[in-house]
């Protein structure tokens, strides 16, 4: 278990060391971005949640924390990675493309995101607290609401279905 742990603490320092490479290299497939679409105005995008609500009480249940980072693409799609450790410790992962919808009901600071991947982490013995999951994998769709604090920083709510809230700090570069 030490070794996942290591794993996932190096990949997420490598994670953050995105922003400083260069501006020319994508990493997410041009497929997913809106062909004709203006480019983005930022790069991307790192996350932090140092909390989780979950609805229910369950003496097994940990603190989750997670850091994720997003490249930006055209027409206001995007696609990233993060890391996580799930509800039980178990560290975790999400690949995920997304879709942000700016300016809701005509307030130029509030946005929503809704994204839609494969997750890994949820193994025995809480492989069936996710459903469709098989060794480990599973799908996940995570609408999320967020509220602009600057040009750059940002908080969110990401709603996790039947098992809690993810509040998260989102720092655009």
């Amino acid at each position: 278990m030490e070794l996942h742990k290591t794993r996932v603490i190096l990949c997420a320092l490598a994670l953050a060391a995105l922003p400083a490479l260069s501006q020319e290299t994508r990493y997410c497939p041009s497929f997913l971005g809106v062909k004709g679409a203006p480019e983005p105005t930022h790069r991307g995008e790192m996350t932090f949640s140092p909390y989780t609500h979950h609805w229910s009480h369950n003496p097994e249940h940990k603190k989750v924390v997670l850091l994720a980072i997003d490249e930006q693409l055209p027409g206001d799609r995007f696609c990233g990675v993060s890391f996580f450790s799930n509800s039980f410790g178990q560290p975790s992962v999400y690949v995920y493309a997304g879709q942000q919808y700016n300016h809701l009901m005509g307030m130029p600071k509030l946005f929503a995101k809704v994204t839609a991947g494969i997750m890994y982490g949820y193994v025995a013995p809480y492989e069936n607290k996710v459903p469709l999951n098989i060794n480990g994998f599973n799908p996940a769709v995570i609408p999320s609401l967020g509220y602009k604090l600057s040009q750059h920083d940002s908080v969110q709510v990401k709603f996790l279905g039947a098992a809690g809230l993810m509040f998260s700090y989102g720092r655009q570069f």
